[in-house]
């Protein structure tokens, strides 16, 4: 059955990353629970990446649905410059206490790209203050870190940033940490141009729309070192690995690396609400402190800290840091490390990896995002009954925590029928 508002989506919407020149039928989603995604033909989707990322612990998780809805009677919105509100004074005290050491102020905004515009202009501005222009940011090869114009500036040049190429600001380029050696450039770096650098942006540990490049823990420790020998200040976007995806609850904890900058959003909400936050070192915070007006942190967005939205962040969180999701966590990098095992000696498979409740492998055939084999895995998962998304030839998982063994095995063997279709 196709409901009749689908006629209206297809006459006045404009989806994201989508050429609407060559995509078939959109999927009419009615209901979520859970893992599951309902359709309106009452068939239903086992939701393998989170849909984008974002739902950590299952769609209309019912304690975040009562959080919101609690906070919605009460207070629904409120300029956030000059007032203050319980929801977000709360959530930024619940986050200092599970952030890396020494991040103790929090600024809100909108979503990922946003958190990390927050974070670059925070650096460079900071210098200013100093007496410094330091207008240099180094960011990494393969790196992905939102669609505004500072956040595609420090991404790696792609599809998604070449038409604007001209109109984004000069990037010192590291090398991928995952196959080059991103400490020695970092050294060359810091000794040619260390004057000018303001900061050093990267994705710890896992480069996720880049490809789910992996990477290790030496060379974070490595690259936090070097910064904090040159007075550099350390950007984490954590926005895709925060809140438990790679193990521990911030991928830089799994180094034991605390940043100056650190980005958070995706799962902030559980997948509810959009809301994005910056954490950063109190020696940040306190160079934009003065009497003088002009040193002021001169950016916000309207719906910042919206109160809603923070409720249903301090109800994920608290689902997060218990240990029910814990042992929920581990059991799904357990599936995954099984799942993967079986794939791992088909001929089309290769660089299987796993971090946290994230998996992928690389599919042998036309590399890079546009590559048609993540089309076609897409459409053959969605009609066995799974949500997957490939990034090109890279095929990945990321599912919700409740998601359980079983379910996570039942997607392996999806993406195995699809393998023996080629």
């Amino acid at each position: 059955m196709t409901p009749e508002w689908l006629a209206l989506d297809h006459a006045h919407v404009w989806h994201p990353y989508t050429q609407h020149g060559n995509t078939p039928d959109f999927l009419p989603v009615v209901r979520g629970e859970g893992t599951y995604l309902h359709l309106a033909d009452g068939t239903r989707l086992l939701d393998a990446i989170s849909s984008w990322w974002v739902n950590l612990h299952g769609h209309a998780r019912p304690e975040i649905a009562d959080a919101i809805a609690e906070q919605a009677r009460t207070l629904e919105q409120v300029i956030f410059a000059g007032f203050a509100h319980e929801p977000a004074a709360r959530l930024a005290a619940e986050l200092v206490q599970v952030l890396p050491a020494g991040l103790t102020r929090v600024f809100f905004s909108d979503d990922g790209s946003t958190a990390v515009e927050a974070a670059v202009k925070m650096a460079i501005q900071l210098w200013a203050h100093r007496g410094e222009r330091r207008p240099l940011v180094a960011a990494l090869e393969n790196a992905y870190h939102g669609d505004t114009f500072g956040a595609m500036s420090a991404s790696a040049s792609s599809v998604f940033t070449d038409p604007f190429s001209a109109h984004l600001f000069e990037v010192a380029r590291l090398p991928d940490p995952s196959d080059g050696d991103v400490l020695s450039a970092l050294d060359a770096l810091i000794d040619r141009r260390g004057h000018e650098l303001a900061a050093v942006i990267v994705e710890p540990l896992l480069l996720a729309a880049g490809g789910m490049r992996v990477w290790g823990e030496d060379a974070l420790r490595g690259i936090r070192e070097r910064t904090e020998r040159a007075g550099v200040l350390l950007i984490a976007d954590e926005v895709a690995t925060g809140f438990g995806r790679t193990g521990p609850l911030f991928a830089c904890g799994r180094a034991g690396v605390s940043p100056d900058i650190l980005c958070m959003s995706k799962g902030i909400t559980g997948g509810f609400l959009p809301l994005g936050a910056t954490a950063v070192r109190e020696e940040v915070f306190q160079a934009f402190v003065s009497p003088d007006r002009r040193r002021t942190f001169f950016h916000g967005h309207s719906y910042t800290a919206n109160p809603v939205a923070c409720a249903a962040a301090r109800a994920s969180l608290r689902i997060t840091l218990s240990d029910a999701c814990t042992r929920s966590r581990a059991e799904i990098e357990s599936a995954h490390r099984a799942g993967l095992g079986r794939l791992a000696g088909h001929p089309r498979v290769s660089a299987p990896r796993v971090i946290g409740t994230v998996a992928a492998f690389d599919l042998a055939a036309d590399a890079g995002y546009l590559s048609p084999i993540g089309r076609q895995l897409a459409e053959f998962a969605a009609r066995q009954g799974v949500l997957l998304r490939p990034l090109g030839n890279v095929v990945y998982l990321m599912p919700p925590y409740c998601t359980t063994a079983d379910e996570v095995a039942g997607v392996y063997d999806v993406v195995a029928r699809f393998l023996d279709t080629l």
